[in-house]
């Protein structure tokens, strides 16, 4: 008799909803300051979950949420970066 394996789940900084962490991207920013998006969630730092969706990247954006959670200025290259992942999340999700 095998478990259910226990799935990870997260919370969203922007909604605060908790989701499981695939379904998530983390954003981390190293003890240099460096912020980064970690697509493998396993990189040293301070690290803030969102939700891969367009309105909620938009929505942090203009909030500055993620800099607030991770203390220090976002470049907007970083939610440009976001905004064409979420594209992908989308198309890869409506071609199934």
């Amino acid at each position: 008799m095998a478990g259910q394996k226990k799935v990870p789940l997260r919370k969203c900084v922007v909604t605060g909803e908790m989701k499981p962490k695939k379904e998530m991207m983390r954003i981390v920013r190293s003890k240099d300051g460096e912020v980064s998006i970690d697509p493998t969630g396993k990189k040293a730092g301070r690290g803030a979950y969102i939700t891969l969706d367009k309105e909620c990247i938009l929505l942090a954006k203009k909030k500055k949420i993620l800099a607030h959670h991770l203390k220090t200025e976002i470049p907007d290259t970083l939610y440009d970066e976001l905004l064409q992942l979420a594209e992908k999340e989308t198309a890869a999700g409506n071609e199934q």
